[in-house]
């Protein structure tokens, strides 16, 4: 029996089943974990969510900003981007079943001394605080009132968890949710102060000035905090106990996958680039 960690799959299912056959996934022993965002900018989000939710126990999904964006626009109306390419599974007969499961996953799961989320946990924050911040938005999210988040949801206030005249617990009320679902599934760089700049998409090194990749600022752990969400990366944060996982498959880069028990890293190409390579 294996875990695997799959970074950011974005509706590329073939590139999923290539990576699986790639390390002899066995569906009916091994576990899958995935860091977020199955669905959109690839063309098979529906697909991926069936595949997934076919796993049962034997898969793990926290929620990205990408799941929660589909969520916003099938619950709560919310205007679709240009850029979206969910329209099939919108559109599908099993939709509302896909999407009912896709609510009730995880912000954060932690299994022993392993931890998944999709952008990060930032440094103003324990592991242990992450886990009872996760937990409080779930249960928004998997309660009878869900569709009040999502009409909210949107927005980058408050960007500090902790400023003038915010209680010494953080923000209350939706500022609070809104703040943990923005640090959950949409931090990349982040000050001292625990302040974000939700603009910046690039590498590390083109960052502006007075702001760090989350990670940075996280001392040494023995938790080992896996995540995707931030293509640029490169999958490369330069430590053990950090381990990005977003390849950029959706962009024409890779899919990538860890394997927990060894640390050992599998890739395969994505279907993208062998499209415009034959073009």
């Amino acid at each position: 029996m294996a875990t695997y960690v799959v970074g950011d799959v974005q509706g590329c299912s073939a590139e999923l089943q290539d990576l699986l056959a790639l390390v002899g996934f066995s569906a009916a022993t091994d576990q899958l974990w995935l860091t977020g965002d199955l669905v959109n900018r690839g063309a098979q989000s529906l697909e991926t969510l069936r595949f997934v939710r076919s796993l049962g126990r034997n898969a793990v999904s926290v929620l990205g900003n990408h799941d929660i964006h589909l969520l916003a626009v099938y619950y709560a109306e919310q205007p679709k981007n240009e850029s979206d390419t969910f329209d099939a599974l919108l559109s599908a007969p099993d939709c509302a079943e896909l999407l009912d499961w896709l609510r009730h996953r995880p912000l954060l799961h932690r299994t022993g001394t392993d931890l998944l989320v999709h952008a990060g946990i930032p440094h103003v924050w324990s592991v242990t605080q992450a886990e009872g911040f996760a937990r409080e938005v779930e249960c928004a999210l998997q309660g009878e009132h869900f569709r009040n988040l999502l009409r909210v949801v949107y927005g980058d206030c408050p960007r500090l968890w902790q400023g003038p005249g915010t209680p010494s617990g953080g923000p209350t009320g939706v500022p609070r949710l809104r703040a943990i679902i923005n640090y959950l599934t949409r931090m990349r760089i982040i000050n001292q102060a625990g302040r974000c700049d939700f603009d910046f998409k690039g590498p590390a090194a083109t960052r502006p000035s007075g702001f760090k990749p989350w990670f940075d600022f996280r001392p040494p752990s023995e938790t080992r905090i896996l995540f995707g969400h931030w293509a640029a990366l490169r999958a490369c944060t330069g430590r053990r106990d950090i381990e990005a996982l977003d390849g950029g498959c959706a962009w024409g880069a890779e899919l990538i996958a860890l394997r927990l028990e060894d640390g050992r890293r599998f890739s395969v190409p994505s279907r993208l680039r062998q499209r415009n390579t034959a073009a």
